[in-house]
């Protein structure tokens, strides 16, 4: 008798390309899914995989099985979905975060899924959007919280929220009492998030002109480290504001008042189309809710400083 283990089992089979990968992806080992493609084709009288090489390919009769597959684990996740209460949401869930996030509304949202959500479990990877894209695309992790929206083929995004780009320095430098020029801030240096990002890129394009001094800029993946090297008065930090609302509110840092403007980061919950995507959909619809949610008191911090 045919089951939805063994069918869901066939599908990500298909979609990774290989046994390994959708043990994988189903948390579980790859005897194991041997054993359920071994017994799906045995109950439906036909071979449904090529296992000739090392990519593991539908035969024609697999590729009409596939159809049939996606059709039956969307209506299950569809039922699931309309019907089931919040209990049954449950497995793991691979979640790339890029930091900005972590350092402003994202512990909020992990209290949410774990209070909602207690039989789903999520194993968290932190790293630059780029590197995250990388790996959403690659389907080692399941939903990416990135800078977007991401424009490769087969990705779903809600945007979460924008973050506005700020200049932040230590009080020790004496920049917070007046309007500083693109020219004022040229003298220092430039701490900002790594090479590959949309910020740095921005810093560079703002900066790397002929009639400014040559650009002196501090690339760091660690935001941690970006803000107690603008604390130190080692430059200028340019990372969005809303990070350091602990740091502004006590005085270590200020926001400079500067006619420099920078693109906002806007910020995405980006997933891989599937048919099975119940709790993907689920947290990233949270995610939504506490990023616009954090609006509104981020937008109250900015305006005490």
């Amino acid at each position: 008798m045919l089951d939805f283990k063994s069918i869901e089992t066939f599908l990500w089979v298909v979609k990774l390309g290989s046994f390994r990968s959708a043990a994988q992806r189903l948390n579980t080992t790859q005897p194991a899914i041997s054993q359920r493609i071994a017994q799906l084709e045995r109950e439906m009288g036909v071979r449904l995989l090529n296992r000739d090489h090392r990519v593991a390919s539908p035969t024609p009769s697999g590729r009409q099985m596939l159809v049939y597959a996606e059709k039956l684990i969307g209506l299950r996740a569809e039922m699931m979905t309309e019907i089931c209460e919040s209990s049954a949401v449950r497995g793991v869930l691979r979640l790339g975060v890029a930091e900005t996030i972590v350092h402003t509304w994202f512990p909020q949202l992990v209290k949410s899924v774990n209070e909602l959500y207690p039989n789903l479990s999520l194993e968290i990877e932190v790293d630059i959007t780029t590197n995250l894209t990388a790996r959403l695309l690659a389907q080692e992790i399941e939903l990416g919280l990135v800078v977007g929206p991401l424009s490769a083929a087969g990705v779903q995004s809600l945007v979460l929220r924008d973050y506005d780009i700020g200049f932040l320095a230590s009080p020790a430098l004496g920049l917070g009492k007046a309007a500083l020029t693109r020219r004022d801030l040229a003298r220092y240096p430039m701490i900002t998030f790594p090479r590959k990002t949309r910020p740095y890129e921005a810093v560079r394009g703002v900066f790397d002109r002929p009639d400014l001094p040559p650009i002196r800029l501090h690339a760091s993946a660690s935001l941690a480290t970006v803000i107690h090297m603008a604390i130190e008065g080692l430059g200028i930090a340019v990372i969005p504001a809303a990070i350091v609302a602990d740091e502004l509110a006590d005085g270590r840092l200020q926001l400079l008042d500067t006619d420099v403007k920078l693109p906002p980061l806007t910020f995405t919950a980006s997933w891989l189309s599937s048919p099975d995507t119940v709790a993907i959909e689920r947290v990233a619809q949270l995610a939504r809710q506490i990023a616009q949610s954090s609006v509104a008191v981020d937008a109250a911090a900015a305006a005490r400083h």
